[in-house]
Formats: structure tokens, sequence, C-alpha cells
């Protein structure tokens, strides 16, 4: 799954003590919720999603726990393929984990925040983010250096 997410000039929300403010701001920043999103269910507010329950009262409120689908169905009250579709925006924003736990005699993969806290696992988007820079200065350069030898070739 590529790495994938938005980059915005914004002001650090330092100042808002309102985590809900600051948790929706923030996924909104960053891709999680498009721009214009509207819950599509029987939802009030963002607050009731899917997406922001499955961020917010899973893994924020309980970020060393391994979670498995199953889980997070019954917990979301929503179906596998809305779990699935949400989880794989936060693995492609490089949020999420997958580990392995034991269900009955069978091991099942699992969902977490990586190294279960928001923090540290942001160390690695940030480092994803340096790395998509420096490709594109590459690219970049490189460009530059065709236009001027076709420039010269004139």
């Amino acid at each position: 799954m590529p790495f994938e997410m938005y980059v915005t000039d914004h002001t650090p929300m330092t100042g808002i003590s309102d985590i809900d403010v600051v948790a929706i701001t923030f996924l909104h920043q960053i891709g999680y919720f498009p721009k214009g999103y509207d819950p599509k269910t029987n939802t009030e507010s963002i607050k009731q999603s899917v997406p922001y329950k499955l961020f917010m009262n899973c893994f924020m409120k309980n970020p060393e726990k391994a979670w498995k689908i199953d889980e997070l169905i019954t917990i979301l009250n929503t179906s596998r393929p809305t779990v699935y579709r949400h989880l794989n925006k936060l693995k492609s924003l490089d949020l999420l984990e997958e580990v392995e736990a034991e269900n009955g005699n069978r091991r099942v993969k699992c969902y977490r925040i990586r190294y279960g806290n928001l923090s540290k696992s942001w160390n690695f988007v940030e480092a994803h983010v340096k790395l998509s820079m420096e490709n594109y200065r590459k690219t970049i350069e490189h460009l530059q250096s065709l236009i001027d030898k076709s420039r010269r070739g004139m």
C-alpha cells in the first residue's frame, strides 16, 4: 500500500483544549477525512462516524491494544468492508501496524497504532514525508537538467 497523506499549511492547534476539535481538524488536515466529508450513516456529527470512532475510541483510547477485525466490526456496529476501508486509509498514512494474535488455535491479523503511541507513530510518518520530499527534489533536479539540455539543443 502506498504512503499517502495531505500536507497543508496550518497553525499548530496547541491553544485548543477540546480533544475532539483538535482530532477532527488534524484528521481532515492529513487527509483521513476528505474535504467536505459527510458521514453517510445515521449520525448527527463526525464524532459519531465510523472513521472517527475507529481512530479515537478504539486506537487512541487503547493504543497498545491489537484489535481483531471482528472486534472492530462489533464495537463500531458496521460492516467488514467499511472497517477495512478505514483501516486501509490509516495504514496508507503509516499510522497503523499489523500484528498477529492468538484466536483459539490459530493466529489472526490485528491492528494497532504503530508502536502503541501516536507520537512515536508520527515519527515514522515524518520519515516517509522526508523521503518523499527528497525523491521529489531528485525528480525536479532531473527534470530541470532535461529542460536545460532541451533548450541547449534548440
